[in-house]
Formats: C-alpha cells, structure tokens, sequence
C-alpha cells in the first residue's frame, strides 16, 4: 500500500492536481459539529445539508465497503485577470467569484479523478471506489483536513502554506486500505483579517460561517429575493463573493493555475454591469455555455445584476436600463430593479 501511495501522488501530479493526499474515515468529529451548525439554522434553505442523514460524516454508509479515502487539490487562480480589488473599487464593474471565470470545474476535476482511478485499477486490478467532485453527500473539506491538503481556515476554507486556498478539492472514496496522510497543523494564528473583511458579517466566529448573511450564498445559492438588510453590501459582486481569501496573507503563495479550462473567458474580469444586464436569456445561455455562471439561471443573473447597479453611481443610462428591462421581467426581478432605482434616485439627492 505504501508503494501503491506513491504512485497514486505521482500519477495524480502527472493529471494536474498540485496535491494529493490520503484521509481515513473517522468524521464523528465532523458530523458533531455539522449537527450543531445545522441546529442553529445556518445552513439557510439549503435543505440538502441534512436530507441524506449520517451518509454525509459516514462515508461506508455513502458508499458501501469505502475504507480510505483519496483526497486531490487543483490550483484554479486564473493569469491575466483584472486585479481583483481593482473591480471592487469600481461599482460600475461586475465582480464575479475568480472560480467562476472559466469554464466549470466539475466536469474537469470529475475526468481527471476518473483517470487516476483507472490507473490505480491497471495496477492492482478490479476494486471498489467512486469519484466525487462537490456532486453528492461528501464532506470534502475535513477530508482534506485529514487527507494533509492544509487547514481549515477561519472563513471555512482550506489553506495551505504552499498555496493559499485559490484550489478545488476532489475525492475517490475506496475500498484500498491507504494509509491516512500526516495532517498539517492550523496556521492563522489570532489573525481575524477575513472576519473583519467580510461585507455582510457572515463569518459569526472563527470557523462558523452563517450562510444566511453570506454572498455566495445570496447570490448563488438564494432563488428568492435577497433580504434588503444585505443589498448595499453586496456592492457590485453579482455571482459569489472572494473577500475573505483576497483578504487572506497565506495567498501572497498562492500560484496561478495550470489549467487553461480555467482561462477567463468573454472578459468576465472586466465587464460593465450594463452589458451584461443587457444580455437576452439566449445570449446568457449561449455565452455562458460550460461555465458555473449558468447554474444560477437567467432569472438570478438579471437580480443579482439588478443589486449591483443600485450600487452604481447614478447615471441616466442605469436607469434607463433599469426601466426598460423592468417590463420584461418576472416580479423576482422586478422587485430588485424597483429597489434599485429607489437607491439611485436616493443617491441623486444627496
């Protein structure tokens, strides 16, 4: 197995993944702390959270006869983008979450996972397992914890020294008996930068993250209208939100990825909210087509959008827009384009 470990992390870095490592599967911790985040309602309306019961913090019962788990990290920070802080300082700039500039990760991480399975099969033969990329009850985060992929930061996220914490994770859950990798130790120390940072407040403590109050919940996640108390701090950030990681010091390491897939595509670093509010439902779907952008839907786009440019600087073609896509739309949407046009009108006064 020790021999086979080896070979399982020089084939993985051969398929592109920066690092790979290997957890056992021992969650009760996990599954104790998951059980009071839940208690306390902060997963939102994500009903999924708990609908699978104990298969989420178990992984033999998720998939029968898994002893080990395989855990991969993948670098996704994209070259050549707009200096993100560099978006947030202008309003009028749509800022979209790094990991969604490109094409979406699933199905990439899912092939590359898969080909590592097959090589492990050539070489010991027929054996059970199941690859996972973020699509089914799988707690990839203290996996990775426990796999020596990094830390759990104090907004949620993995860290690592090596590499921040700009990397998908993907996992191979198996019925080979891999010896569990050495974990690294917490390095935030009393650092709070990412707490302090956050716009709407949502990291309510070290390591607890209110989905409620969190952007990328909001934008993402919410189909419904977006609670009013969070709109202005949702500022020009219309899919997800990156503050706590721009925020974060363990990213001055992180590396850009290798992964062209992930190349920013139809200039979604740098673009003008009004072009993209401008965009039919056609061209939202043929434009965003094979990237994560598209999950959220057309409806979503317009409202998110919609928030953004009540954000804006006043200026009559906002309005105008705003006006005259108005009539289009269903009353979701309507109710943001209201909203924002009262904030630009109340901007204009003052």
């Amino acid at each position: 197995m020790q021999i086979l470990a080896k070979k399982i992390k020089r084939w993985g870095r051969k398929l592109g993944f920066q690092k790979i490592g290997f957890s056992d599967i021992d969650l009760i911790e996990t599954e104790k702390r998951l059980q009071k985040w839940i208690n306390k309602g902060f997963y939102a309306d994500m009903d999924w959270m708990h609908h699978h019961g104990n298969k989420r913090t178990q992984p033999d019962k998720l998939v029968k006869g898994t002893v080990s788990i395989i855990s991969v990290r993948m670098d996704y920070l994209p070259p050549n983008g707009m200096t993100p802080e560099l978006v947030l300082n202008h309003p009028e700039v749509a800022y979209i979450s790094r990991y969604a500039l490109g094409r979406d990760y699933h199905k990439l991480l899912r092939k590359r996972l898969q080909q590592l399975a097959t090589k492990i099969q050539q070489e010991v033969g027929d054996f059970g397992y199941r690859v996972f990329v973020d699509s089914a009850p799988v707690m990839e985060k203290p996996i990775a914890v426990k796999a020596g992929l990094g830390w759990v930061g104090k907004h949620s996220n993995i860290l690592s020294k090596e590499s921040g914490s700009w990397f998908f994770l993907g996992e191979i859950y198996t019925d080979l008996p891999l010896q569990a990798s050495e974990t690294v130790s917490d390095h935030c120390g009393n650092c709070t930068a990412c707490i302090d940072v956050c716009p709407t407040q949502a990291i309510i403590a070290p390591y607890i993250v209110d989905a409620r109050r969190c952007i990328s919940y909001l934008t993402i996640e919410l189909k419904g209208a977006i609670p009013e108390q969070f709109r202005r701090a949702i500022g020009n950030r219309i899919y997800g939100c990156d503050d706590c990681q721009l925020i974060c010091p363990w990213n001055r390491f992180a590396t850009f990825t290798e992964q062209s897939d992930f190349s920013i595509r139809n200039k979604l670093d740098r673009t003008h909210l009004l072009k993209l509010f401008a965009w039919t439902e056609n061209e939202f779907l043929l434009k965003l087509q094979g990237s994560p952008l598209r999950r959220m839907g057309y409806e979503r786009w317009l409202r998110n959008i919609a928030v953004a440019l009540g954000n804006s600087p006043a200026s009559e073609s906002i309005i105008i827009a705003l006006k005259s896509k108005r009539e289009l739309c269903n009353e979701l949407v309507k109710e943001h384009i209201d909203w924002a046009l009262t904030q630009l009108q109340a901007d204009a006064k003052t």
